[in-house]
């Protein structure tokens, strides 16, 4: 058995095939345990649960397509990330997007850009800025 990475979060998600093939995808993790009721990414220095919402609950839970996005949460995760075209790609086939090249802004050699899962959760990819 694999320990768990140092680092970790746990997300919960009406749609949990759906949310696991988004954040498997654009943070290039690897599929470490499946169960009817989580699915566990891992990465370097990362672990990430999938954990689904209880059926009674996600019934009364109302998902859109395009996703409604939930900027008024106190939490975004980030991470940082290869190539922020390849996450674009992937985000876009699973359900999830990111804001406009428009919208890419610099921080601490960081080239940054807000996108969101497929449940609307807004999450922050960072691509390290070539020197």
């Amino acid at each position: 058995m694999t320990a768990p990475a140092p680092h970790g979060m746990v997300i919960y998600a009406c749609n949990k095939a759906q949310m696991t093939a988004f954040y498997q995808r654009t943070l290039s993790l690897q599929l470490r345990a499946s169960h009817d009721s989580h699915d566990l990414l891992a990465g370097p220095g990362l672990s990430l649960v999938i954990h689904a919402i209880p059926a009674a609950i996600a019934q009364q839970i109302s998902l859109t397509t395009p996703p409604a996005l939930r900027e008024d949460t106190a939490i975004k995760p980030m991470f940082v990330v290869a190539d922020l075209a390849i996450v674009r790609r992937e985000a876009e086939a699973t359900g999830g997007g990111l804001q406009p090249d428009s919208r890419v802004w610099q921080m601490n050699g960081h080239t940054v850009l807000d996108g969101w899962d497929p449940e609307g959760n807004i999450v922050q990819f960072q691509q390290v800025s070539p020197s």
